[in-house]
């Protein structure tokens, strides 16, 4: 995605191989892979969050949306801190500021999630959520074949949505918009830090920014609700499938995957969305969210042999004269 230093706009959709590659790589190794690695890494990720979704809506009556976010961004963090140990020293200005960034895009994202799972059902909310990285998707991109993906699974999206949300609570549909709005954020600045620091040091220190500013807000509307044992035992399963798992498989897809094919992979997420209500909150489908999760996957199954059409192109030797 972007480099650090360009200026504002969708992500650049530069070539993993022009900035992620080692001088020296295994023979069989890495290079065999291609851009699989990073997508698995994507599936991974997004399988991950959306069951811990699923378990976080379970826990909202217990400390309310914005305690939930507290909780999941604070423990995340306190992992994420412990397990990286970053290095506070030798970052420039631009480095933290990026790094800031990121972490106010991934706390108001999960913030305005939830508060929109706290009033609309979790497959429209994360519908609507998932326009954010498909309308980027299209912005990044520079080929006409990834728009046609992208809008199979525009058409999957709204088709797993009912064909419209004009039943649902306003507030909650612009919470969900919102969150997708700071979901794209998060695709660019999560590439940019991933750029800017080694392994998931900056993951870790953007999660504490986020936990930062979202601590007060969570403490005042959950008050010691939040201290509750089971309650912080939630929390960390959710912190630990929705955030520490999914972002660290993310951060390093990033360095290799083009913003565009990471975006439209993100198309998956209502599908799995689906999955998760299904198996954890008894949420059944029916034959239009059936056939709506099977357009959202055609189109994601085609923006990955789009990108491994590529990947191959790159790495085939040139015909000898």
């Amino acid at each position: 995605m972007n480099e650090s230093d360009q200026g504002p706009g969708p992500p650049v959709t530069a070539t993993p191989s022009t900035t992620t590659q080692s001088p020296v790589t295994p023979a069989g190794g890495q290079q065999r892979l291609g851009p699989l690695g990073p997508v698995g890494l994507v599936l991974a990720g997004c399988v991950s969050v959306q069951f811990g979704g699923a378990l976080a809506v379970t826990l909202m009556p217990r400390a309310g949306a914005p305690g939930v976010v507290a909780l999941r961004l604070l423990a995340a963090a306190v992992v994420l801190l412990l397990v990286c140990r970053p290095r506070l020293r030798g970052h420039s200005r631009a480095d933290w500021g990026t790094v800031v960034v990121f972490g106010i895009a991934m706390g108001a994202m999960n913030g305005l999630f939830y508060e929109a799972v706290s009033r609309i059902p979790l497959g429209p909310a994360v519908t609507l959520e998932v326009l954010g990285p498909l309308a980027l998707s299209v912005l990044a991109s520079r080929r006409a074949i990834n728009a046609l993906w992208a809008g199979l699974a525009l058409a999957g999206v709204f088709l797993l949505g009912g064909g419209g949300f004009g039943d649902l609570d306003p507030t909650g549909v612009a919470f969900a918009l919102g969150a997708g709005a700071m979901w794209a954020a998060y695709i660019i600045f999560s590439a940019r830090t991933g750029r800017r620091f080694p392994q998931a040091d900056g993951l870790a220190l953007a999660m504490a920014v986020a936990a930062l500013l979202f601590l007060p807000i969570g403490i005042a509307s959950a008050g010691t609700r939040l201290l509750n044992p089971t309650t912080i035992a939630l929390g960390s399963a959710v912190a630990l499938l929705s955030s520490v798992l999914p972002y660290t498989l993310e951060l390093l897809a990033l360095r290799r995957l083009p913003a565009s094919t990471f975006a439209i992979l993100m198309s998956l997420e209502p599908a799995i969305a689906a999955t998760a209500g299904f198996l954890i909150l008894g949420q059944s489908l029916s034959a239009t969210e059936a056939a709506a999760i099977a357009l959202v996957i055609a189109a994601s199954i085609g923006a990955v042999r789009s990108q491994v059409g590529r990947g191959k192109a790159r790495v085939e030797p040139a015909p000898e004269a």
